[in-house]
């Protein structure tokens, strides 16, 4: 495998389970009353903790896990649970009135507004949303290939993740767009939808925990409905 071909292959995967684009409504809908600045180190906070993530995973592999006995099936099942939680709140509530004692905050302390935004959006949005079991196990699988290339798959891998970050980081400064095209009634119906998405998401991680920890419980079709280089219907 040449290096191009590794680092576009580790690009995409990531890319595609990460999904910073698909992520910008969810952005937006947990940052109302924010300012261009607000947005800006929000975004380059999670961003930070996206690289941060999946470096440590890329270097330690499943250290962590395996230090607390936890399982990658057992770490997909917990993260479905949350997103699910998450996705119920989206589709049954107002989600973004769920934050207005943080846009209340930003007008007096625009800081306290970052720190706080910040401290609600490490889970679930962080992890295990953005850095989910894929993007984990993505980033273990391509570690062990980048070892065949020494310091240069190293370097190479590093410089995906970065590159991953980054486009996290541009995703998130388009929120303004977005917002200011749907407007607050488009926004809502948008966000009762990712909410109906994020819980089938849910509910898809939970399939496959289950299928990936039983022997014939979960149905392979249901665990795993569009395998690697099979068109969706």
């Amino acid at each position: 495998m040449a290096y191009s071909t590794f680092a576009i292959n580790f690009f995409v995967a990531l890319f595609a389970l990460i999904d910073p684009v698909g992520n910008v409504a969810l952005f937006a809908a947990a940052t109302p009353g924010a300012t261009a600045r607000d947005r800006m180190q929000l975004s380059a906070l999670i961003s930070a903790v996206v690289f941060a993530f999946l470096a440590f995973f890329y270097f330690t592999g499943v250290t962590l896990l395996a230090f607390f006995g936890i399982s990658l099936p057992a770490f997909r099942i917990a993260g479905g649970v949350i997103l699910f939680v998450v996705g119920l709140q989206m589709a049954r509530e107002d989600y973004t009135s769920a934050f207005a004692d943080a846009a209340d905050s930003a007008r007096s302390d625009p800081a306290q507004y970052v720190r706080r935004r910040f401290e609600r959006m490490i889970v679930p949005f962080a992890m295990p949303l953005l850095i989910g079991p894929g993007a984990i196990s993505t980033a273990i699988i391509y570690a062990s290939q980048a070892r065949t290339f020494g310091v240069v798959g190293t370097v190479i891998g590093v410089a995906v993740m970065a590159a991953i970050a980054l486009s996290c980081f541009l995703s998130f400064l388009a929120t303004p767009v977005l917002t200011r095209l749907l407007g607050k009634i488009g926004m809502t119906v948008v966000v009762r939808v990712l909410g109906l998405i994020l819980c089938a998401m849910a509910v898809q991680f939970l399939l496959q925990g289950l299928a990936d920890s039983t022997n014939g419980l979960i149905r392979p079709s249901a665990a795993t409905p569009y395998p690697a280089g099979i068109p969706a219907p």
